[in-house]
């Protein structure tokens, strides 16, 4: 081969090599990919992924494909966040944006605005696909809402919008989709392989009724497996107990969580103590006082509290009892836990709670008592006394 035709199959394995280039992941900051992206006039692909996931390495190839990378870096200015590094947690707690499997393709406006969401097939043609749908203003997942406010109801779709209003943490949406979703489906279909991945996937409700149905007839999805099943009703179960809604539930909502973990084969104990908390507060919401107080009594007879333990529920009562009914109760607690050998400070916690108690029920002599007892024992272990003064000009 003379010098000039080597010189000319050199160019040519550049050139091509240069043409095969997949999609150009950007190096810079994500901050800095939008500020270019609003300087070329493009939206922003983001691919989430872990390096641990075996999902994730199988789409590189992919990612990597000419025609793939010829579309996304016409269209995009693109970047890879890891799952998790610090950066990428503040990132997207900071968009309020959850991630429920990987790798998740995410497609922004300039200003960073979630435009659409995918969690692609692995194939150059899906996650063209997918770029195409997310440059549609009309069919892009940023108007999934107002298409179901609209009246749209197919199941493919209310699936897609029960999914990005989970992406995007809004559990009002998610909620409305599924009971949707959820009254479309026959009976029958209940158990189906769709409706299973549904209640992996998208289900956080446990009183939507496909969640209802399989919580109590655990057996008609055996083929699944007794563990995956067990796992996955307890985890819309918990959603459920845990979630921000939760802050207005009833009372009986709190018990009906309760009902359901047992139902599960969660021992009645364990499940009394998941939902310890959310049921005191639900009764103080309903202004049922004298049922918060038994409800945490009983705990503490039944699972004997630490001292740490009694000065949690003892400041617990006080910021949240709606009145002062339950102030017996705390005394008493207060007064079992310095039986207990607490340490100095502990001890100035049981009488600074003491005192707040006296003080919600107008007994000021004796809330002046335990204030000074706490304001001794605070200076003794050498505490900040900013709290017990305050409380002490509270009394007098």
């Amino acid at each position: 081969m003379n010098k000039l035709n080597w010189i000319f199959v050199v160019l040519l394995s550049v050139t091509t090599g240069f043409a095969q280039k997949g999609i150009d992941f950007r190096s810079e900051s994500i901050d800095q990919v939008f500020q270019n992206a609003r300087r070329a006039g493009k939206p922003v692909f983001v691919e989430i992924y872990s390096p641990d996931c075996h999902v994730c390495q199988s789409f590189m190839p992919t990612l990597a494909d000419p025609r793939v990378g010829k579309f996304y870096n016409e269209k995009f200015v693109s970047k890879k966040l890891e799952l998790m590094s610090q950066s990428t947690q503040d990132w997207l707690k900071a968009h309020r944006l959850y991630v429920p499997s990987l790798p998740l393709f995410l497609y922004f406006d300039g200003q960073q605005n979630l435009i659409h969401y995918a969690m692609s097939n692995n194939s150059a043609d899906e996650v063209i696909r997918h770029g195409n749908v997310a440059l549609d203003p009309k069919n892009r997942a940023q108007v999934f809402r107002q298409r179901f406010d609209k009246g749209e109801r197919a199941a493919n779709f209310l699936i897609d919008y029960g999914m990005f209003a989970k992406v995007t943490t809004d559990t009002v949406g998610n909620l409305k989709a599924m009971e949707a979703y959820a009254k479309q489906q026959p009976v029958s279909t209940y158990a189906n392989q769709t409706n299973w991945l549904v209640l992996q996937k998208l289900i956080m409700d446990s009183d939507n009724p496909l969640a209802v149905y399989f919580i109590n007839n655990q057996g008609a999805y055996k083929q699944y497996g007794p563990q995956p099943v067990h796992d996955v009703a307890e985890n819309i179960i918990m959603s459920s107990l845990y979630c921000s809604r939760a802050g207005r539930y009833e009372p009986s909502r709190i018990l009906r969580i309760r009902d359901q973990l047992v139902k599960i084969g969660v021992t009645p104990q364990v499940a009394a103590n998941r939902t310890l908390l959310p049921e005191v507060g639900a009764y103080f919401r309903a202004k049922q006082t004298e049922k918060a107080t038994a409800r945490m009594d009983k705990q503490a007879n039944t699972a004997p509290l630490t001292v740490p333990e009694f000065i949690y529920i003892c400041r617990y009562f006080n910021k949240n009892s709606p009145d002062a009914t339950d102030v017996p109760t705390v005394i008493k607690w207060s007064n079992k836990a310095l039986g207990m050998k607490p340490t100095t400070n502990e001890q100035a916690d049981l009488y600074y709670e003491q005192a707040e108690a006296w003080r919600r029920a107008g007994k000021k002599a004796d809330g002046l008592k335990a204030a000074q007892k706490s304001m001794e024992l605070a200076k003794t272990a050498k505490m900040d006394t900013k709290r017990n003064m305050t409380q002490l000009s509270k009394l007098k």
